[in-house]
Formats: C-alpha cells, structure tokens, sequence
C-alpha cells in the first residue's frame, strides 16, 4: 500500500525502519515489534485488549511439507509487552476446516476445545476466543484494536451510517455479536461483499485493520484511527457543550485530594463487605469533565458499550450523592447517608443477575460497585489488587472518551442488559478465571511499615509484598527511600508499593504518610511500628536530648503512627493489624541502657493497652521481640555496636558471634527472620490472636515472658 504520511496528530507514529530493518525476513518478530508499539499508545487499546496476527509460511513437523501458519495474541496477556510467548501458533487450514464441524450459534462455546485441534507450536500460548476473527481472513498482518474514537463511531446510534459516509464504504461494518466463531464467520462475509475494504468496524466493539506487510498493516491502523480521531475532534461542540455542559465546577486539587483522603476509606469498607479491596483515586481531568455534567445522570446509568470496558468496570458506575464541599469529619453521619446507595446499588446487581441468568450460568459475582464517581472530587475504583483497581480506572476513562465521542457525532448507545451479562457470565469467562492463582494470604491488605527502606523495615515490607500486600515505603532519609523505591519497582512492579517521606516524630509528616496511604490504596490496615534508633550510654553519660530522641522516636512516634492509622481503620471497619517491633531489652536489665531500654518497655506496655482498647473494632495489637539483629540494620550505627561491644567486654567484630552463643538456639538472627514472625502475626492463622509478645531472639532465656 502506499504511505501518504507518517505525521499524525491523535496517534503515535512509532515505527523505527532501523529497528524493523533487524528483524527483516522474520515475521513473528516483526508482529512482536508492531503489538508492542500499537500497545504502547494507550489512544489505540487499552490494557490487555487488542489482538494482533500475522500468518507465515513453515515447515510441518509431521510431513516436511510447507504449510500457512497463523501466529496470533494467546488467551490473556498485553500487547505493550507480547513476547513470542504470549502467542499461540496454529495451522490454518486445520482451523478454517472446523466451519465443517459448527454446529451454530448456540454451540459457539464448543468450538474453543476445538481449537486445539488446530495447534501447531505445542510450546505455544492457549488460543483465545478472537482466534477465528483472525483466521477466517486472508490477509498476512491483522491488527484488532480498542480505540476509543473508533469505538465511540462504534457505539453511536448511527455507527453504520457515519462509518460509511467517513470512509466512503473502505471500512465494513458488522452489527455487536459476542466474540466467537460465528463473528469470525461474519468477518469473512463481511470481505467477500466488499472485497476492497481497508478495515471493518464492529458494532460497540472495536475495530479491524490489516496489511500485507507489518508496517503495511501498523500504518493502516494508524490511519484509520486517525481520521477517526478527526472526525470526533471536528463534531465536540457542535451539537452543543460535551455532556451537555458543567453542572458544576470541580473543587481545587487540593481540596479535592482532602475529600478523597476523608471519603477513600469509607467507601472501601463498603466495598470490602464481601472481599478485602484494594483502592485507586483519579481527578483526572477528562473524570472531572464527566463528572461534573448535566449529562452524567443519564449516561452512567447506561454503562460501558465494548465488553472489555464492562468487564472491568462492572455494568455501570455508583455515583455519590454527596456534595463535593460536604463535611466529611462526622464519619457515622457519612456512612448512614451512603449505606442506602450501596444497598440500592447491590440490589440494582443482584436483579441484574436474576433477571439475565441461565440455568447454567455462574453464582453471582460481589455485588458491590468497582466504580465509584463523586461529582466535583474524582472517580475511586476498587478491586482485588492494585493493578486491577487501577486498570479498571483506565478502563472507565475509555468509556468516558467513547461516550463524549459517540454523544458528539449522534448518540451513545451501550450494550443491551442481556448482552452485558451474556459477556460478563460467559462460562470461558469464569473458566479463565477459575484458572487464575488463588488469592495469596495478605490479598488486600494495605501495609504501612516504618523505616522501611532499609534493614528489618525493608525484610518485612517484602515478605508482605511477596504475599500479596501492598506497602507504603517510608524512610526519614530521602535518598534511602528512593533507592528502596527503585528496588521495589524493579523487584514487584509499580502497583505493588508507594513511598512517602516519614519522619515519625513530625505529626505532619505522619498524616501525609497516611494520606499518600490512602490516595494509593483506599486506605490502611496493617501498621508495623519498626522504625528505631539506639543509644548506648551510661546513666552518668545520658543527655536530656539522649532521654527525649529515644523516647520521642520509640514512644511518642509508636503511639501517633498508631493513633492516625487506627482512624482509618476505624473508618474502614474491616478491623486490622498493629505489630510493634520492640526489642528484648523491654524485658531485660542490661547496663549501660537505661534511655533505650526503659523506651522499649513503654513500648511493650503501650502495646498491651493498645490491644486491650481496640479488640472491639476487631483491630488486633502484637509485638514481635527481636535481638541482635545486625545484618542491614541502623541500630548499630552512631556508636551502637561499639558501645555494646564495651559493655559486653568483646570487639564490635566478635559482636554477632557473641550474640549467637549466648542464646539457646545459638543462631544469629536475620532482619527476614522478623518479617517472617510478622507475618505469622498477619496471614491468617494467628487471626484471634491480640495482645501477644513473639520473641525471636534465638532463645535468651531472661527475655522470657512471664
């Protein structure tokens, strides 16, 4: 085909011919190459949805014969980082050849086995569902996309219409049908009709595009959804203002940050009444314009049109009837205003599913919202984990560009309730997501653990990241913090923490953790009280500023960080964990260690009267007692070990050797052997567990408590 342009205005031309050049004569490398650049512009597919193709000609294993292969997306997966892997390869001609076994529409399910029939690299990805939308055209390069200005023509009530009449009859039409067989079969009907058509629009859908050539195929893409992008941009306004115009006017950031901290936790006990959830907040701007309009009471109540914006999203949002200015303190008087939204909401669910089941159809679902939308402040999303929670915004910002788009060129339309349910229910559906891993102990679980860039802190926040929490990183030390963000970033990715500047005797900088706590994740329920320091002195040589560091730190910083989470807790009410990191001098008599010693056993005391508070709001208090715990540690700096050394009559170098003698189990303990206790304190067996002291000291015998 020839190339008018590589200058685009609403996509992004990313094609490098050097690169491309590299990867000549290898066809599944150049498919690899497209997919990652097509998934790498979020205006042309959103996460995980899309499919690209490419067939080839290769040798069968069985008969040495040359054959046409098709490799293609397998089932699940992402475009923007598809490797050979994520594919699935198939004979075509085996999987053209199963038009003589369907058996209809009402038998689309059946044909998925089949398609194993078809495998020709066993090493291969499972097929998905769009693999015949893919294989029952001819061409070489197929791309199928989620953009949203060609979904938004998709979803207008004169998509047909406007497809034909914006592309002069070079782009298809097939009316919304599930994906399946039998829309593989229309696709290929739909070509021979028109055997010079460029690409087909699906009804509510997506889009197809394709080429001879990768770049053939990725330029064609880009040129459709381009003028697609066009065609919107030249139709906003003149209708009259997008969503009918501003209802109301968005509160300034700031304050529109301090009612999400306010409401976030509320919304995510609600939310949490049958599985634990994790939170995302956005006031992203095309939110606010959405949520701010005349039009939003009639549109959200429509839901989502493509089937992969429902599928994350749920069938339609819970707007909030609270005003954005609302005071938000008198927590009881907030949840009794909201409480008959959600009960409306999953009554509004649960006739949903009533009224679309079949007989074979999965047990419903959770029936709370996943999108939630406060006119004036942001939209919160909330599901099994962060990444999710997060996409599912993404998700509903597509939405939002297709309905201001589709509203802007005719009007929107979403999927009929029954089609909704048939995607959202379909037994492949729930079959994929029986398949998926089990939830891992701490699954929803939100984590704030003091001093965690290094040492016990950092051993610990991994242990709750490695099973399943997500942590907010925290360190006094700027540098530090960075460096174990980085860390975790590379380790668990970027939905797996957060980091915040935490120095735990500033008041402000506590309420900022928190709030960065829950603006991240919808809240907090796992606290672990570990950030310390050490001072080993004398009574004579002990200085007021000695006495007050330590206490302020140890103490006063254990009580306020306990005191500000427990709020959020308490505004959750899904109950919660506070673990302090004490140490086995709260026990103990030592010399030279009456400032660090007496702070540690105010700890432990505090601790118990903690416990003792809050086991009514099902918030439950332990302490893990650790010893010696040198490996990575700051307690050993500023004169720590050396003083120890003096005290004990050893060199700082016979330090953990003497340690490890002196105990009962003679071992020296590790900064992973305290996340390992805390975890045991949180995941799950030790859950009617509160008030308890776990030493993990290797044994010394004085430690013991009685």
């Amino acid at each position: 085909m020839s190339v008018k342009t590589t200058n685009f205005k609403y996509v992004s031309y990313l094609w490098d011919d050097a690169k491309a050049a590299e990867l000549a004569g290898d066809e599944v490398a150049l498919l690899i190459y497209r997919s990652n650049l097509l998934g790498a512009d979020l205006r042309l597919t959103n996460y995980g949805g899309g499919n690209t193709s490419c067939k080839v000609m290769d040798k069968d294993p069985l008969t040495g014969k040359e054959v046409e292969v098709m490799w293609i997306k397998g089932s699940g997966g992402d475009i923007a980082t598809l490797k050979k892997s994520g594919l699935a390869a198939l004979y075509v001609d085996r999987l053209r050849s199963l038009k003589n076994v369907y058996r209809g529409i009402e038998f689309e399910d059946e044909m998925v086995e089949l398609f194993n029939h078809s495998i020709f690299d066993l090493n291969s990805k499972a097929p998905s569902i769009d693999t015949p939308l893919h294989g029952f055209l001819p061409f070489k390069h197929i791309d199928h996309l989620h953009p949203d200005a060609a979904i938004a023509i998709a979803a207008a009530k004169d998509g047909k219409k406007i497809t034909e009449e914006l592309f002069g009859g070079t782009i298809g039409w097939v009316d919304w049908q599930r994906p399946g067989f039998d829309l593989g079969l229309q696709l290929k009907a739909c070509l021979d009709d028109s055997p010079n058509i460029r690409g087909i629009m699906l009804g509510s859908h997506g889009l197809f595009t394709w080429g001879d050539t990768a770049y053939d195929s990725y330029i064609n893409t880009l040129e459709v959804i381009e003028k697609c992008s066009e065609y919107l941009e030249a139709n906003y306004g003149k209708k009259g203002p997008v969503f009918g115009g501003q209802k109301l006017q968005s509160l300034a950031d700031a304050d529109r940050k301090k009612q999400a901290v306010a409401l976030a936790p509320i919304l995510r006990g609600f939310c949490s009444s049958k599985v634990q959830m994790i939170g995302h907040f956005t006031d992203d701007a095309r939110v606010l314009e959405y949520i701010n309009s005349n039009d939003l009471e009639r549109l959200a109540p429509l839901g989502t049109s493509c089937p992969d914006h429902f599928l994350r999203t749920k069938i339609s949002p819970l707007v909030l009837v609270l005003g954005a200015s609302d005071d938000l303190t008198d927590v009881e008087a907030i949840k009794a205003k909201l409480l008959p939204a959600f009960e409306a909401y999953r009554q509004m669910y649960t006739d949903y599913y009533n009224t679309c089941k079949h007989p074979n159809s999965p047990a419903i679902r959770d029936a709370n919202p996943v999108v939630i939308l406060y006119p004036g402040v942001g939209m919160f999303t909330f599901a099994k984990d962060k990444q999710t929670a997060r996409v599912a915004a993404e998700f509903y910002i597509n939405a939002i560009n297709v309905m201001k788009g589709a509203e802007a060129v005719s009007e929107y339309t979403s999927l009929p309730r029954q089609e909704a349910f048939d995607i959202e229910y379909w037994l492949l559906e729930e079959a994929k997501l029986s398949r998926m891993p089990k939830p891992k102990a701490l699954s929803g679980r939100i984590a704030l653990v003091t001093g965690s860039a290094g040492g016990i802190g950092k051993a610990i926040a991994k242990k709750f990241v490695e099973e399943g929490a997500v942590v907010i990183l925290n360190d006094m030390n700027a540098e530090r913090l960075e460096g174990a963000g980085e860390e975790f970033k590379k380790a668990y990715g970027k939905d797996a923490y957060t980091t915040a500047i935490l120095d735990v005797t500033n008041e402000a900088q506590i309420q900022e953790a928190i709030a960065t706590a829950i603006l991240a994740f919808g809240g907090v329920d796992l606290i672990v009280n570990n950030a310390g320091l050490s001072i080993s002195k004398t009574i004579a040589d002990h200085t007021e500023k000695d006495w007050d560091l330590l206490y302020d730190v140890l103490v006063k910083g254990q009580f306020f960080v306990t005191q500000a989470a427990v709020a959020v807790m308490k505004k959750q009410a899904i109950g919660g964990d506070v673990i302090n990191i004490v140490s086995k001098n709260a026990l103990v008599s030592g010399p030279n260690n009456a400032g660090y010693g007496s702070a540690k056993a105010a700890q432990l005391h505090l601790s118990r009267l903690n416990a003792a508070e809050l086991g009514a709001d099902k918030i439950r208090v332990n302490v893990i007692n650790p010893d010696a715990v040198i490996s990575d540690s700051n307690i050993w700096a500023g004169g720590w070990a050396e003083g120890r050394a003096k005290a004990y009559g050893v060199t700082v170098e016979e330090l953990p050797a003497y340690y490890a003698k002196r105990t009962l189990l003679n071992e020296v303990i590790l900064p992973v052997d305290i996340a390992n206790a805390c975890f045991a304190l949180t995941g799950g067996l030790l859950s009617k567990s509160t008030g308890n002291v776990i030493n993990v000291d290797g044994g010394v015998a004085a430690g013991f408590v009685r």
